[in-house]
């Protein structure tokens, strides 16, 4: 019997402010209800005020609709958005940059670097691969990075953050449903030696993530928190493209050990990336390099290489604002086909020209995160 609004409204009406009288429902707390593949989305309007201590009846209305006879999971969220009908919240307040991190030290990207902000178990570093607009190959060379870390002898998984547009499943091409490990936690899915999550693998490829922001913020503290990870050496981060709720609450809610910013040649495509790298350095997170992707094009059957998009712009960017190149990575034919074969040039055509460069970016981006847990961990001197 599949899962209705109306059952899960009539459960939700059980469930009270212990402040107020009435239920959530009457209230006007509740949002829009969102139901995918058995599971439950929505979210509680209240005074920001209040948010802190307002999570017990989050906690609670989450239990309520999880409850309903055929949902398997339910996501609930708190937002001070104002909403017809609402208890006359307060807009909500703009995120804070965390304050500057002092130094600690780990082996390999530490996750302690950023003061106030707890780790995922299990996880030695995360790093966020992130482009300023869509269309620049950002998931392609996430996934490639993630799988040239694995060929350093690293255990690496890959968490793909694009809540709206994700991409991991087909990439590596993995289908099914994730194991539930107990009534909350879920197992990783694997492919090619990788741990991954996605919330492609929760709700079918077709369907449309029409979420506010505190449900995107939600989702992904869920994909982090509740997933059983690890032990990784290192986390890769598929960020969505841009600058908005995903990357703040990833900035914000975890140590991310540094960021890889995506570009292609175009200068259309090097101000988006600006926009990105700006963002990562106001919230304190180190840039470890930018990626020039698309650099080029190898013609498959004369192997002359056509400029189409410009050539060295991100290099010529990445010298102006002071932070390390990590290499070109080319265009070829192949990369659509193993792309949508779900077989990442990395491991489908090991020897390939795209793969040796994934290969030494990924050695680059290794040696920045060992750079940047030594600069973390090395004690400042003080003159007197």
């Amino acid at each position: 019997m599949p899962v209705t609004r109306e059952a899960v409204i009539e459960k939700l009406k059980t469930v009270r402010d212990p402040d107020l009288e009435g239920d959530i429902v009457s209230l006007g707390l509740v949002s829009e209800i969102f139901i995918a593949d058995e599971k439950v989305f929505f979210s509680l309007t209240v005074p920001a005020e209040r948010a802190g201590e307002l999570e017990p009846l989050r906690a609670e209305a989450e239990n309520a609709a999880q409850s309903v006879p055929g949902v398997k999971a339910a996501m609930v969220a708190l937002t001070a958005e104002k909403q017809g009908g609402g208890m006359g919240a307060a807009p909500e307040p703009r995120p804070q940059p965390p304050k500057p991190a002092q130094p600690q030290g780990r082996p390999a990207g530490p996750q302690g670097q950023q003061s106030g902000k707890a780790g995922i178990p299990g996880v030695e570093a995360i790093i966020a691969v992130a482009s300023g607009k869509g269309g620049v190959g950002k998931s392609t060379t996430a996934v490639n990075l993630a799988l040239g870390l694995s060929a350093l002898g690293l255990k690496v998984g890959i968490l793909d953050a694009d809540i709206y547009g994700p991409s991991m499943p087909r990439l590596l091409g993995l289908t099914g449903k994730p194991e539930m490990l107990d009534s909350k936690t879920l197992k990783p899915m694997e492919a090619h030696g990788l741990q991954v999550m996605s919330i492609g693998f929760l709700v079918e490829e077709e369907t449309p993530m029409i979420w506010r922001g505190p449900m995107v913020m939600t989702a992904l503290r869920q994909l982090m928190r509740d997933v059983k990870w690890g032990p990784l050496d290192v986390m890769v981060v598929d960020m969505p493209p841009g600058t908005g709720d995903a990357q703040l609450t990833m900035a914000q809610q975890v140590p991310l050990a540094g960021a890889v910013i995506v570009s292609t040649p175009q200068d259309l495509a090097l101000i988006d990336a600006r926009k990105g790298l700006n963002m990562f350095n106001r919230v304190d997170v180190p840039v470890l390099g930018i990626v020039e992707n698309m650099s080029y094009f190898l013609a498959p059957d004369t192997g002359r290489r056509y400029e189409i998009f410009g050539h060295g712009g991100a290099k010529a960017e990445a010298d102006r604002l002071g932070v390390p190149f990590l290499g070109e990575v080319p265009l070829t034919m192949d990369v659509r086909e193993t792309s949508d074969a779900g077989t990442p040039v990395v491991v489908s055509n090991p020897d390939g020209a795209q793969a040796q460069t994934y290969r030494e970016i990924a050695g680059k981006v290794y040696e920045r995160l060992k750079a940047e847990a030594e600069t973390q961990s090395a004690p400042s001197v003080v003159f007197e």
